[in-house]
């Protein structure tokens, strides 16, 4: 499989950390448990952290941050130009986010995740994260989002409707590994399991809509060798914009969930 290939299949870095941190301010798994799962693949870092001396801390010291506050407090954005909610308006983390596609908002702290691409001197690659943080003016007001059965509808309308449009564009054939990612993406994978406190629809919806928005990274990507002309890509691109929309939706519906009572 392609280096793009391999990079879709990493779940979205801030829908990990929203769904963990909610369970551990719920009270549904330890400080351990979080950290076991966010660190596993990758080590991860926070840069400019409010309060501490430091520029730079190893992410089990500044979880601390977020120990006080509701699990509602916590919550997933993934903005795109022309669609920025859930976002607290202009300024430093509202730029970063746009650019990154993704953060987190956590009351008056916000992240927002870099992958840092390092090589080790026998000449392997790896990666680690970065979250950039920073501190916002006020706690951004409750975004308004669709719920778990609304965003799930919408996105099985859009599938059907994207799915349509992409047969009568061939993408198999300027894009042929996508059947690959498509395949890896099928295996069971713990990136799109939630952790404790969601009910069985949110978490339907989150493995859903993960494996369909790494697929439709991937599916975006200029193809090889250019096999798409200029047309060619504005099509898929008109084909996968609403697709893609109701994919971030899904996402953020299931990520910021009520915990089942």
């Amino acid at each position: 499989m392609s280096p793009a290939a391999q990079v879709t299949l990493t779940a979205r870095r801030s829908a990990r950390l929203v769904t963990w941190a909610r369970a551990w301010r719920a009270g549904l798994v330890s400080f351990d448990e979080i950290l076991d799962d966010l660190t596993a693949e990758e080590e991860q870092h926070v840069r400019d952290l409010p309060g501490q001396w430091r520029e730079e801390v190893e992410l089990r010291e500044a979880l601390p941050a977020l120990a006080k506050l509701h699990p509602d407090e916590i919550r997933l954005v993934l903005p795109v130009p022309g669609d920025p909610r859930g976002l607290p308006g202009p300024g430093p983390f509202t730029s970063h986010a746009l650019v990154a596609g993704e953060g987190v908002v956590a009351s008056r702290l916000g992240l927002v995740p870099e992958a840092r691409q390092h090589t080790s001197g026998s000449g392997d690659t790896f990666t680690t994260l970065l979250w950039r943080a920073f501190e916002l003016p006020e706690a951004p007001p409750g975004l308004h989002q669709p719920g778990v059965r609304e965003a799930d509808a919408a996105l099985s309308q859009a599938l059907t409707e994207a799915t349509t449009r992409l047969v009568r564009l061939d993408v198999a054939q300027w894009r042929p590994e996508l059947a690959g990612a498509l395949a890896a993406l099928r295996k069971p994978d713990a990136e799109t399991d939630l952790p404790p406190g969601y009910d069985p629809r949110a978490r339907r919806l989150y493995a859903r809509a993960s494996v369909l928005d790494r697929v439709l990274t991937l599916a975006g990507q200029a193809a090889p060798g250019g096999a798409l002309n200029s047309f060619e890509a504005q099509q898929r691109d008109e084909a996968l914009r609403p697709l893609a929309a109701a994919c971030r939706n899904a996402l953020v519906a299931a990520c910021n969930a009520p915990f089942e009572g």
